[in-house]
């Protein structure tokens, strides 16, 4: 039983300044990975691939402007978080190796060339959680597994000290990096600003496929290695009637564990928000959907996510979006509603990691 989170945390940074491909952020490197943060934001909200080493003075006032307060460079350091690099030439999460640096890339040092970044908070989210913040690849490093493998090892290194895996955040808008994060197998736990995604031993591997024209959410009863020997359970099927969700339980899902029975129908709603499928099951469901603005029932997601495409269109961004309107009456919101949130600030999990 872990009796200090902090400690906990403490030790799991050390695991992870240990793990192959993978170093800590030394002194007076803080403003070069800041750079490398700002050019995962201008790809993730602007659509636009920058080399962060081409980002000089006037691009960074640029760049900063447009993206407004998701843009601002957070001061504190490792006060705050740890940053560290994914390296060059490391091992990718299928064992094979990584990119190799590019011509002219080198340090000189001998040292393997960054080619990505991670953070980690120091102090846990949720229950006990490893917060991870700041995953990013360079377009060139992508589609080797380097993110995935970064990923696992503080997965490794928070469950060998006793914590309950980790959590990131994800923003609707940044499709690329939600639906990397989904392939990943993270289970969605929270929607209140950004996307809460996490990786917990408490939650079981998943899988969503289609099945007669329904979305249906899995979970391994028996997890194995080898795919074609787990046994999947199904315990949520959703289809449509007309623009409207149609949400089907199985007994199974009414006799799972709280964590498993918490977040089935938040994880099979974005799935279902990612492949343009109804959300809200009728104008009763709908003007109660404020109710699970922060987590819960599939309505409450299509509540946030018209929140989060609104502030992003007000504030001058394309936003493409596979998600259609719900189909119902504009019922009035009843005179509880909480106050619409301010814009969030802005996740920093990455732009993009495959």
């Amino acid at each position: 039983m872990v009796r200090s989170w902090d400690a906990a945390v403490g030790r799991a940074q050390e695991r992870l300044a240990t793990a192959p491909g993978v170093r800590a952020v030394g002194e007076g490197e803080g403003r070069g990975f800041a750079l490398w943060d700002l050019a995962s934001c201008a790809e993730g909200e602007l659509g636009e691939c920058v080399d962060p080493a081409a980002i000089g003075p006037a691009e960074e006032r640029r760049l900063r402007e447009r993206l407004g307060e998701s843009g601002r460079e957070w001061p504190g350091g490792e006060l705050y978080r740890r940053r560290y690099w994914l390296l060059a030439g490391g091992t990718g999460d299928n064992g094979a190796p990584g990119p190799s640096p590019g011509p002219g890339t080198g340090t000189g040092t001998g040292e393997a060339e960054p080619v990505g970044t991670v953070a980690v908070d120091n102090w846990t989210r949720g229950p006990g959680q490893l917060a991870v913040s700041s995953l990013y690849l360079r377009p060139s490093a992508r589609g080797h597994g380097l993110a995935a493998t970064a990923l696992d090892h503080v997965y490794r290194a928070a469950t060998a000290e006793g914590l309950p895996g980790y959590r990131l955040e994800a923003h609707w808008t940044w499709q690329h990096a939600v639906r990397y994060h989904l392939r990943r197998g993270l289970w969605v736990v929270s929607w209140k600003h950004a996307l809460g995604l996490a990786r917990m031993p408490q939650l079981p591997p998943y899988r969503v496929r289609e099945e007669d024209g329904r979305l249906v959410l899995l979970v391994a009863d028996r997890p194995s290695p080898d795919p074609a020997e787990a046994v999947w359970t199904p315990l949520l099927a959703a289809g449509s009637e007309g623009r409207r969700l149609r949400l089907d339980e199985t007994a199974a899902y009414r006799q799972a564990d709280g964590w498993v029975h918490g977040y089935a129908r938040s994880t099979l709603a974005l799935h279902l928000a990612l492949a343009g499928r109804p959300l809200v099951r009728g104008p009763q469901w709908w003007a109660e959907a404020w109710r699970w603005a922060d987590i819960g029932e599939p309505e409450g997601l299509a509540y946030r996510i018209g929140h989060i495409e609104q502030a992003a269109r007000a504030a001058g961004r394309a936003v493409v979006t596979p998600y259609r309107a719900p189909a119902v009456p504009d019922l009035p919101r009843p005179s509880e509603e909480p106050r619409p949130d301010a814009p969030a600030p802005r996740p920093s999990d990455g732009a993009a990691t495959t």
